[in-house]
């Protein structure tokens, strides 16, 4: 049993706390929120609710700490749980520059402590079937593929953080991150990449961005976007294979030479309610599951790694305009 805090109770503490009272391996004993919101909502969960990370750390005995705060306290949070010797559990980005980053993983080794990063498209069965056919190349090797993520600009966010570039890092770190962290984990580090982005004149903001990676013979095309229009979350991807077209919209066919395209069954259970603006789903509970198993087997996650983890904060951190 991993006796959990978890720190911020937004959107993503919320997601996170109905995953863990599905798990058995995991019981939440407190959480750290400094509102009357926070305080209220612990009390509807039945948990302990601390001001500050550190009186959290003084007063409970946890053995992981759940790091769902916005992203500009990431780094300050998961340093105080690692100096205190708590594996931790940190939504994406680990960080906003490679350096802190670095930092984290480092104290970590330090301490004998474990980081795992939510990286949740790992944990869906469309993306354990596309590494699965890229690494076993079962359709011949890749020749092209291009990443898609859209969505209307997030004003739903409180507090206005999000479109500051220095707490958020924008459109690129909200959105962009999830498919160049696939990207990296598919193919490696680009030899090189380049983009371009758009926006409105008076926004504060770039709203649309265009990116290309490099991997010698293989180009990787992505698209990402806060749209200042009332436009639906869209993800998708296409990955063009020696032997067909493997295709991500709303379910996920295989596209082969001749005869009729094969569908995929990507369904998972148990689809868990997340309380916020996505569908119930099971991707938070296998992801959470997983990190609990590991803490437990006191082992790192096999599903990504922490030079993966880093690169694509490097990349994003230029593209971003954040060195």
């Amino acid at each position: 049993m991993q006796k959990i805090a978890i720190v911020g109770v937004g959107g993503m503490g919320t997601v996170h706390f109905n995953n863990y009272a599905q798990i058995n391996e995991a019981e939440v004993k407190a959480v750290v929120g400094p509102s009357e919101d926070d305080r209220q909502k612990a009390a509807n969960w039945g948990v302990k609710i601390y001001p500050t990370v550190e009186e959290l750390l003084v007063a409970e005995e946890v053995d992981i700490v759940d790091i769902c705060t916005p992203t500009f306290l990431h780094v300050e949070h998961a340093l105080k749980a690692l100096n205190a010797g708590k594996n931790i559990i940190i939504e994406k980005p680990v960080a906003l520059h490679e350096e802190d980053a670095e930092r984290i993983f480092a104290l970590a080794s330090e301490m004998d402590a474990q980081v795992f990063v939510g990286q949740v498209l790992h944990f869906t069965r469309e993306v354990e079937i596309l590494k699965e056919a890229v690494r076993s190349e079962k359709y011949g090797k890749v020749l092209d593929a291009y990443f898609t993520r859209l969505t209307a600009a997030p004003n739903w966010v409180q507090g206005g953080w999000m479109f500051d570039k220095e707490k958020s890092g924008l459109l690129p770190f909200d959105l962009h991150i999830h498919d160049l962290d696939l990207i990296i984990s598919l193919f490696g580090r680009p030899e090189s990449y380049s983009f371009n982005a758009a926006g409105r004149k008076e926004s504060e903001f770039k709203e649309h961005y265009r990116f290309n990676y490099n991997f010698g013979d293989l180009n990787v095309g992505a698209e990402a976007a806060w749209f200042n229009a009332n436009y639906p979350f869209t993800a998708c991807w296409r990955v063009y294979f020696e032997q067909g077209l493997l295709v991500k919209e709303e379910g996920l066919t295989f596209y082969p030479p001749e005869g009729d395209p094969v569908e995929f069954d990507i369904e998972s259970e148990p689809k868990i309610e997340t309380g916020i603006n996505l569908p119930p789903t099971a991707m938070f509970y296998h992801e959470l599951s997983h990190f609990i198993d590991c803490a437990e087997k006191g082992v790192t996650t096999d599903r990504m790694t922490k030079k993966e983890l880093i690169t694509t904060v490097e990349i994003l951190e230029e593209i971003a305009g954040l060195q």
